[in-house]
């Protein structure tokens, strides 16, 4: 099971991936083109150049998990414009409808913000 907090952060590679990547090629995406730390806790979201297939890389605390869906009929709806090749920020539970092959339309924030590191450290010192 992916995260069970809200303070789980999704990010959605927003170019068409090589989907023949495993463990070590997605890894360098992250932390190369996405100048992201792998090991920070964060979940990746990868398509393919047909929007049929899709891969998470995260890491649990103990190793990475390589997780792939291919859907059997339609395609994943991308939550960005095609041409963006740039990062997209999603919420856990936008992960989990996009895997299920779900439309995200009109994306518009309902939950309250989650904390920061800084933030949750001066509420808990309080």
């Amino acid at each position: 099971m992916i995260g069970l907090t809200r303070a789980v952060r999704v990010f959605a590679y927003g170019a068409p991936v090589d989907l023949r990547k495993g463990f070590n090629g997605l890894s360098a995406l992250v932390e190369q083109e996405m100048k992201h730390k792998l090991l920070d806790g964060d979940v990746y979201l990868f398509l393919g150049r047909k929007p049929r297939r899709a891969k998470v890389l995260y890491f649990d605390g103990t190793g990475l998990c390589v997780l792939a869906k291919r859907l059997e009929r339609g395609r994943f709806a991308r939550p960005w414009e095609r041409s963006v090749g740039g990062v997209v920020s999603l919420t856990l539970s936008e992960l989990a409808l996009f895997l299920e092959g779900s439309d995200l339309i009109g994306r518009k924030s309902l939950a309250p913000p989650t904390f920061d590191q800084k933030e949750l450290a001066v509420k808990i010192s309080v």
